[in-house]
């Protein structure tokens, strides 16, 4: 004999959670959409979440061990500059190792 299938809704966690009068926070409103230029006749709503500074950038990463890490950090302490910078910098020394020209703007120095 077949079984019978369930017509029930199944139900809404959301409701289930306000119904508890749980203390987690409320879904955040949808963010802004920003409009790119249309691509063949059609306009296109896209999330605009890359903020300008970072308009053109790659990310470039890797995997270490942990002390790496820790190190990179102190290093930027002790040199009043960021762990950015310092892999900007480490990457123009590579690149200038190898003949490749040096792609990394240098280094924001405050001179006050």
């Amino acid at each position: 004999m077949p079984r019978e299938k369930n017509m029930s809704k199944r139900p809404n966690l959301a409701d289930i959670t306000a119904a508890a009068g749980s203390t987690r926070r409320q879904p955040m409103a949808a963010a802004p959409t920003a409009t790119l230029p249309a691509q063949e006749g059609e306009g296109r709503n896209v999330l605009s979440a890359r903020p300008k500074a970072r308009s053109g950038a790659k990310q470039v990463a890797g995997h270490f061990p942990e002390e790496v890490s820790w190190q990179l950090r102190q290093l930027a302490l002790e040199q009043r500059s960021s762990v950015q910078e310092l892999l900007g910098e480490a990457l123009n020394d590579l690149f200038q190792k190898y003949g490749k020209p040096e792609l990394v703007p240098p280094r924001r120095r405050d001179l006050s």
